[in-house]
């Protein structure tokens, strides 16, 4: 067995949810918290208020946008409004990974609507060219479970139905094109390594005209419900919390967001996402045994990055014993404490996955790469003498 390397990650996390903290973070960031306090005082309120406030200005969400909180992460807040929103046109979506297909789940097995799936393998996209301009479209901008993005916008140009987009795994990392999106939804635990439990939901003017005046007739738990008295809440679509929120989690999203507008701003971020996701790209096409799962270079996320064996030695082996390799690198990294969580998701082909969000350092990365290999090939070595491996 080679020799482990001297260099080790200042910071080991690479997960793909949540995200590593900001760089500096520690616990003494929440100490100004209203804790105690009831979600309706001005204070708490008015912490929420400024936390939208600072969304706004930093992804360029239009002013006539409204931007509010969910309880449920990017799932509450995606369901709230596939919920709200869906039915009075032919629905598309597009499964191209777990959430995708999870949306595409939603909305033929509960919700019942006239939906076509477009879908495609792990590694690839649908046939964009096959999407209705005038269908209800969801999707997610960034796949965080196959490491495949859309290119760009263009299918999206003059789209007529509302277009819904899960970009829990784009935003803060990658240009949103606002002018073009309805729905949009996202996590903090995500986009800027906060914590859990609640999400993000901002809705174009067109979606508000859409919840003003389609009843679907269905009954909507209160968690998800956006309306008042046949027309669109105008607490929740003024910023109101729709239950209790914890405002630990609120003022650790003001941290980050706070780190935002230090880093630059949206370009800041975005340029940190990218140079660390340059890094790995570098490593990956001098690698013999690992590739991306994204097979298509402009599709290749640079936020959740997913890798598949390529050795071909691996490559002969069951899908059950690549995933037994994939788990004894995530293993044998973890032990070393240089890297927590990068095996890949368990629905995607067996290998690894490694956040290069804007809250990492490149210098981590670079750190981690001697380290991937070590792990690699005394993985393939535990495995053979296991007999897993022949």
């Amino acid at each position: 067995m080679s020799a482990k390397p001297a260099t080790t990650p200042e910071r080991p996390w690479f997960s793909s949810g949540p995200t590593a903290k900001r760089p500096g973070w520690t616990p003494q960031a929440l100490s100004g918290a209203p804790v105690g306090r009831s979600n309706r005082s001005k204070v708490t309120v008015g912490r929420i208020r400024q936390a939208l406030d600072m969304t706004r200005e930093i992804l360029g969400i239009p002013a006539d946008y409204k931007v509010f909180m969910m309880p449920g992460s990017d799932t509450g807040a995606f369901e709230a409004a596939m919920w709200n929103l869906l039915g009075p046109r032919k629905v598309q979506l597009l499964a191209f990974e777990n959430f995708g297909q999870l949306w595409a789940d939603d909305a033929t097995q509960h919700l019942k609507l006239d939906c076509e799936v477009l879908s495609a393998p792990y590694g690839q996209l649908p046939d964009l060219t096959q999407i209705d301009p005038t269908a209800d479209l969801v999707f997610p901008w960034n796949g965080t479970t196959s490491g495949v993005k859309v290119p760009n916008a263009d299918f999206l140009d003059g789209h007529q139905g509302l277009v819904l987009c899960d970009a829990t795994s784009a935003a803060f990392c990658m240009d949103l094109p606002w002018d073009k999106l309805d729905v949009t939804t996202f996590s903090f635990q995500k986009a800027l390594g906060g914590e859990a439990g609640i999400g993000v939901l901002v809705l174009s003017p067109k979606a508000i005209e859409r919840l003003n005046t389609f009843d679907s007739g269905r009954p909507i738990p209160k968690v998800l419900r956006l309306k008042k008295k046949d027309a669109a809440d105008p607490a929740i679509m003024g910023g109101d919390a729709i239950n209790t929120f914890s405002f630990l989690v609120i003022e650790d999203y003001l941290d980050a967001l706070r780190w935002g507008q230090r880093e630059g701003g949206l370009d800041g971020l975005i340029g940190r996402c990218e140079r660390n996701a340059q890094v790995l790209f570098d490593w990956i096409e001098q690698t013999e045994w690992v590739d991306f799962v994204a097979e298509v270079p402009e599709t290749r996320s640079t936020t959740s990055v997913c890798l598949k064996f390529i050795d071909p030695a691996i490559r002969a082996q069951p899908a059950d014993v690549q995933a037994k390799l994939a788990a004894k690198v995530g293993s044998l990294l973890e032990l070393e404490g240089v890297a927590f969580d990068v095996t890949g998701y368990r629905a995607a082909p067996p290998g690894l996955r490694l956040w290069c969000g804007c809250t990492v350092e490149a210098d981590d990365i670079e750190a981690l790469l001697p380290w991937l290999e070590w792990a690699y090939a005394a993985a393939v070595e535990a495995l053979k003498v296991e007999g897993v491996i022949a």
